[in-house]
């Protein structure tokens, strides 16, 4: 494979998936359990939980671009499992895994699987908190977040609706998703730079310390490109919006990368620590971005020097080091400055995303 002036072998590249997967799930605490078709395990991620969702969303892309039907029915009697067993009460996160299963709904004749994706998806538009204006509030596991708008939402929730919309024939649902980008993006973004703010709540009216968290960059980058392939017929209007919103995110970013490919926990503080999860997303969203073709092929650079500084960061077990901890709205800088590093699944998530992807480049069969 050739990436400009970067080399990778395809056997590197596969090694290094399996050996992250399989940190991913020891990271989860459960026994190792990978997808694909030279593993006769199958899949035993035990949580219906976001990172899990980003993680199967990235072999389920594989399976699919590969042909390898193994991984698709491993996928399968995944969903089948969880869903027999009980699903957790229905959240911002909690939707990320639906994004996998409605695009599965495409490659399998499974009436339960569809009829889930219905009622979620209504769920999302008729019963989950609305801030106002009409957001998706940012409703976790461990709070409300009351008039709270965080730019998360746009990859853990609302894809998902949007395919559904686009699977279910209900334009309401692709819509509504793309509404939500739009006011996510009155909110979130900073015209004057084309970063990103962590969140917004309308409680104040105010973005909360004004950070412009790295990860949360990364989640937009990732999530607009995701868009415009999970839905087709968009409004050539909000393309044309959002491809701008993109770029204008991609150019600010191109500027705060370091020399060695990293991004720091703040995008534009130095001081900050360095951040892998969200190196590695801004390098997906920008190779995502140029496929779409909304993004240049000149920005292939940044992807590429991010790419070399996230497979640096794999150790010899295959987990993700650099990751920053789980991040809560922060009220001023210092406290994302003083997140720690740890490994985290989200961080192997993420790194597969992108490792994937690359791979795919390369793949004949794709």
């Amino acid at each position: 494979m050739q990436m400009n002036q970067i080399s990778i072998e395809r056997s590197t590249l596969k090694t290094k998936i399996d050996k992250v997967a399989a940190a991913f799930s020891r990271l989860k605490g459960i026994k190792e359990g990978l997808v694909g078709a030279e593993h006769a395990g199958g899949i035993q991620f035990d949580e219906w939980d976001w990172e899990v969702g980003v993680g199967l969303y990235g072999f389920l892309r594989r399976a699919i671009a590969t042909g390898d039907r193994k991984a698709i029915d491993d996928l399968v009697a995944w969903y089948a499992w969880q869903i027999d067993r009980g699903l957790p009460p229905r959240q911002i996160n909690s939707s990320a895994p639906m994004l996998p299963l409605v695009i599965l709904t495409e490659h399998v004749d499974r009436p339960d699987f569809r009829a889930l994706v219905e009622d979620w998806a209504d769920w999302l538009v008729h019963k989950l908190p609305k801030t106002e204006d009409g957001g998706f509030q940012h409703v976790v596991k461990e709070r409300l977040n009351d008039g709270e708008l965080w730019d998360d939402t746009l990859f853990m929730a609302c894809l998902f609706l949007a395919r559904a919309g686009v699977i279910c024939e209900r334009r309401d649902w692709i819509d509504e998703a793309v509404y939500q980008f739009m006011i996510h993006t009155r909110y979130l973004s900073d015209p004057a730079t084309g970063l990103w703010y962590h969140g917004w709540t309308f409680n104040g009216r105010h973005n909360f310390a004004k950070a412009f968290w790295a990860r949360g960059n990364a989640w937009i980058t990732v999530a607009i490109p995701e868009l415009f392939e999970l839905v087709p017929s968009l409004n050539p209007s909000d393309k044309r919006f959002l491809s701008n919103v993109l770029a204008s995110q991609v150019r600010a970013l191109k500027r705060h990368q370091r020399d060695d490919g990293m991004f720091h926990t703040l995008v534009n503080d130095p001081t900050s620590p360095v951040e892998t999860s969200a190196t590695a997303g801004i390098a997906y969203g920008i190779l995502r971005g140029i496929e779409a073709g909304i993004l240049r092929q000149g920005d292939r650079v940044h992807a590429d020097r991010a790419l070399m500084a996230v497979l640096g960061q794999i150790d010899a077990e295959g987990v993700v080091q650099g990751v920053s901890d789980g991040t809560p709205m922060g009220h001023d800088l210092d406290f994302y400055r003083r997140i720690p590093n740890l490994p985290t699944p989200y961080g192997q998530a993420l790194t597969m995303l992108l490792l994937i992807d690359v791979l795919l480049e390369g793949d004949p069969q794709s």
